[in-house]
């Protein structure tokens, strides 16, 4: 029997990893440019950008894959040759995108996941193969049938599409915020490396020199109001970029889901490995009304954020649409919707009795400052507002606090910042963790966790009386406590 052929990425790609290579080292080169010594900046540029781009040819030179019934291979490298090895039973996704140069070319990105949850699990990556191929691909390594002619997109029952007027949600993700971290940080480090002058640059001596003629108060004002509409317009931007064109469809047996606007995303959520829905409400977010859902799945990774693990099921969108799409995902309406059960005046007191003991210690450190150090009095002052903003932050987390067992799906709720209502199928926890701190104890109270291979892999509802917590746990996987249960003659 004859070995199975090696293959090479598209021969597109040599137009398109050279000008990635160029875009990685560009700060590098233009420092290069700008700091050479005798004049011979504009050489050493030109030597870097020829290894660049050298870097990037190789990359395609030295990059094959093989598909076996079993096995999916990838050797790269050339001083350094690695080949990477990956079942296929233990494939759990393939994922496809692709970047405005990529798409230009007709080229897809394919990031085949193991499952793991980890940061360092990148999986298998080919970048990259002509579209139809790289969807072929896709549906062979799921073990799905598809034509050779017509390979791309999925048809089914949409089940969710972007509304324009989600838009307006985009500037209460605050996204933005790591968007202009990254602005300020390449621009301080531009300037120093090539040793530039802000004073050199006009608009800017200008604005410098407006914000020093005035108050310090009018100055922090102008600064803080042009930070939140910056923030606003970039979060808004992100948003589109991320979601434009986000389409969920339910074809048979998976969820699909494609977004972007310039890089475009594909992913596929194979429904018999989905345990339950995510429905996530930020605070901001929350008094806009809105919310965002994502599935709780095995074979999608979480440890880079939930969205770049690719089990986003519905972007920032009005709270009633998440409850509808979650409903639809898990097959039951109900858990999205339902009003879970409180846990009673123990756990109530609990909330008030952390915040006030934060407060309080905060306050403490200030007053001993300003007695003992002469610190000014104006800092213990101000942290007094933190008792009530305290007391209103624990009874919004008492309120948001709860859990109810509907079937076989399990519904957990928590937070404040962040409100999380988890919805988890009973089928697919696979142990329960009981935890009780010491001032848990002394209340009466415990965490319980229900452990699971899917999302997160652990999700806790807080301060439950313990029986509760018991009789919970045995009631949505009966059975699975009972060797660890004692009865009371």
């Amino acid at each position: 029997m004859e070995p199975l052929p090696w293959h090479r990425l598209s021969a597109k790609m040599l137009a398109v990893h050279p000008v990635q290579e160029i875009i990685r080292f560009l700060p590098v080169l233009i420092g290069v440019l700008f700091i050479g010594r005798s004049g011979q900046g504009p050489i050493w540029s030109l030597i870097g950008l020829g290894i660049a781009v050298l870097g990037g040819l190789l990359r395609w030179f030295t990059t094959t894959y093989q598909i076996t019934p079993t096995h999916i291979r990838v050797r790269r490298g050339l001083l350094r040759r690695r080949e990477l090895s990956v079942p296929r039973d233990r494939i759990r996704s393939v994922d496809l995108s692709a970047h405005p140069l990529q798409r230009i070319l007709g080229l897809s990105r394919i990031v085949i996941g193991t499952g793991r949850s980890d940061r360092h699990d990148e999986g298998v990556t080919l970048d990259a193969l002509a579209v139809a191929q790289a969807a072929r691909l896709r549906e062979e390594l799921l073990h799905r049938t598809v034509s050779v002619e017509q390979p791309a997109k999925p048809q089914g029952a949409t089940i969710a599409r972007l509304s324009p007027r989600w838009v307006r949600f985009g500037p209460f993700t605050l996204s933005g915020i790591a968007t202009i971290g990254v602005v300020v940080g390449s621009l301080v480090n531009l300037f120093n490396e090539t040793r530039l002058d802000p004073d050199n640059f006009g608009l800017l001596r200008s604005v410098i020199n407006q914000l020093t003629s005035v108050p310090v108060a009018v100055a922090i004002a102008e600064i803080t109001l042009f930070a939140a509409v910056l923030v606003a317009v970039l979060s808004a931007l992100a948003y589109i970029l991320a979601f434009w064109n986000f389409r969920l469809v339910r074809t048979d047996g998976t969820l699909h889901v494609t977004r972007g606007l310039l890089t475009t995303r594909s992913t596929t959520i194979e429904v018999r490995r989905l345990r339950g829905a995510e429905i996530s409400e930020p605070l901001l977010l929350r008094v806009a009304g809105g919310a965002r859902c994502m599935a709780i799945t095995t074979g999608l990774r979480v440890g880079r954020g939930a969205e770049m693990g690719g089990s986003v099921l519905l972007p920032p969108a009005p709270l009633s649409d998440v409850r509808r799409v979650a409903g639809e995902v898990i097959g039951d309406a109900d858990p999205p919707a339902r009003e879970p059960v409180r846990h009673g005046r123990r756990a109530h007191r609990r909330r008030y009795t952390r915040a006030f003991l934060f407060a309080a210690i905060v306050t403490g450190v200030f007053v001993l400052l300003w007695w003992l150090a002469g610190w000014p009095a104006l800092p213990w002052q101000v942290s007094l507002a933190l008792f009530p903003i305290g007391a209103l932050l624990a009874e919004d987390r008492y309120r948001n606090l709860g859990h109810v067992l509907l079937g076989r799906r399990l519904v957990f709720r928590h937070g404040s910042l962040v409100r999380r209502r988890y919805m988890l199928s009973s089928d697919g926890v696979i142990g329960w963790v009981v935890h009780r701190s010491f001032f848990q104890r002394r209340a009466g109270l415990v965490s319980l966790t229900a452990t699971t291979a899917a999302g997160r892999q652990h999700y806790t509802c807080a301060d439950l009386p313990a029986a509760e917590a018991v009789a919970l746990a045995h009631d949505a996987v009966p059975g699975l406590l009972d060797p660890f249960l004692v009865r009371r003659e």
